[in-house]
C-alpha cells in the first residue's frame, strides 16, 4: 500500500514523496528527521495505529494529516475521530482495509494532499458545552449549512451546541458515498435532536437534521420535502452546497438562516447570495477557526455574508435570528 501511494504522490510534478514508514513508531522517527509538509496516514498500522499516531504528531509537532481509512462504519468512526484531533483531510479505500483500489482515487489523493499543504491545524476538543435556547413558538425558520474540508467536527461543535427544539437543519459536507451515514449517525448519538442521512422525500421538520448523502445533491421541494439528485456535480462535487441552499431560498425565502464553513473553493457562495436575495440571513466562519479558509473567504469577498464569526459563536447567532 506505501508503494501504491508513493507512486500516485509522485505521479504529480508538484508533489515529492520525502519518505515512508511502516508503522507508527517508525513514522514518529521518520517524520522528525524528514520534517515533511504533510503526511498521509494509515489507520490500520501494526504497533501503534493511526489515531494513536496522530496524537502523538498533534502533540510534539502539529503538521498536516491526510487520514487513509476504509469505508467500513468502523473506519468512518475512526475518521472523524481523527478530525478531531487535527487530521485535516480523508481519503476513502474503496474496498476495504488492504484493497490495491485505492489507485483509482489517485486524483482525489492528490488533490487532497496539495489542499492540505495549505491548511490551519485545528483540533477539536471533546465536550459538549450548555446549548443555546431558542425562543418559544417560533418553528418558521430553516437552517441551511455547507462544508467541506475540515468540516465534519465544526457541523459537530455547531449541531450539539443547539437545542431539541431546533429548527429543520440541512448540511451539505463535501463527503463521499460511505462516510455520509456514518457521520450522520455519529451526529444523531450526541445531538439532543434527531439526525439522519436524508432520502428521497423526507419531510423537512423541527428537531431534524440531514445529511446529504455522498454522491447525491440535496434539494428543497415546494411541499417541504427531501429530492436527490444525480445531477452533474458543481464545483467539481456532488453532494454540492449551492444547489441546496438555492432550492432552500427559494422555498424558504426570508426564513433562511445560511451558514458557510471551512473548505476548499467557491461552493456555497451563490448559494448564500440566494438566500440573502431572499431575505434570509447569512454566516460565514472567521479565517482564525477554519481549516481551510476557502469557501467562506469567497462568499465574504463576493458580499453575500452578513455574519463572519468565530466557529464556537456561530449556534448563538443562529439562535438570536430564531
Amino acid at each position: 500500500m506505501r508503494k501504491i501511494i508513493s507512486h500516485m504522490v509522485n505521479s504529480d510534478p508538484d508533489l515529492t514523496v520525502v519518505g515512508t514508514a511502516f508503522d507508527g513508531v517508525n513514522a514518529l522517527k521518520r517524520i522528525s528527521q524528514l520534517e515533511p509538509d504533510v503526511i498521509t496516514l494509515d489507520v490500520n498500522m501494526p504497533r501503534m495505529d493511526g489515531l494513536a499516531t496522530l496524537k502523538e504528531i498533534m502533540k510534539t509537532n502539529p503538521m498536516p494529516v491526510v487520514m487513509v481509512s476504509a469505508t467500513t462504519q468502523e473506519g468512518a468512526e475512526t475518521t472523524f475521530q481523527a478530525l478531531r484531533l487535527g487530521a485535516v483531510e480523508y481519503i476513502a479505500k474503496p474496498s476495504g482495509d488492504i484493497s490495491l483500489d485505492i489507485g483509482k482515487v489517485r486524483d482525489e489523493l492528490v488533490e487532497k494532499i496539495k489542499t492540505a499543504a495549505q491548511a490551519r491545524i485545528v483540533t477539536h476538543e471533546d465536550g459538549v458545552c450548555s446549548p443555546v435556547q431558542i425562543k418559544s413558538g417560533i418553528q418558521e425558520k430553516i437552517i441551511a449549512i455547507g462544508a467541506s474540508t475540515g468540516g465534519p467536527p465544526a457541523v459537530e461543535e455547531i449541531l450539539v451546541n443547539l437545542p431539541e427544539n431546533t429548527p429543520p437543519i440541512l448540511i451539505v459536507q463535501h463527503m463521499p458515498v460511505g462516510f455520509t451515514e456514518s457521520f450522520a449517525k455519529r451526529l444523531d448519538r450526541i445531538c439532543s435532536f434527531d439526525v439522519k442521512e436524508a432520502e428521497e422525500g423526507d419531510a423537512i421538520q423541527e428537531g431534524l437534521a440531514l445529511i446529504a448523502p455522498g454522491g447525491q445533491h440535496m434539494m428543497v421541494t415546494e411541499t417541504g420535502r427531501i429530492r436527490l439528485s444525480d445531477g452533474p456535480p458543481e464545483h467539481s462535487v456532488r453532494p454540492a452546497v449551492d444547489p441546496m441552499m438555492r432550492t432552500v431560498a427559494e422555498v424558504y425565502g426570508s426564513e433562511t438562516i445560511g451558514v458557510i464553513l471551512t473548505g476548499m473553493g467557491r461552493d456555497g457562495s451563490s448559494g448564500l447570495k440566494a438566500i440573502r436575495d431572499k431575505g434570509g440571513k447569512t454566516i460565514a466562519q472567521n479565517e482564525e477557526t477554519c481549516t481551510v479558509y476557502g469557501m467562506p473567504k469567497a462568499a465574504i469577498e463576493d458580499g453575500n455574508v452578513d455574519r463572519v464569526l468565530p466557529l464556537y459563536r456561530i449556534p448563538h447567532q443562529i439562535m438570536k435570528w430564531c
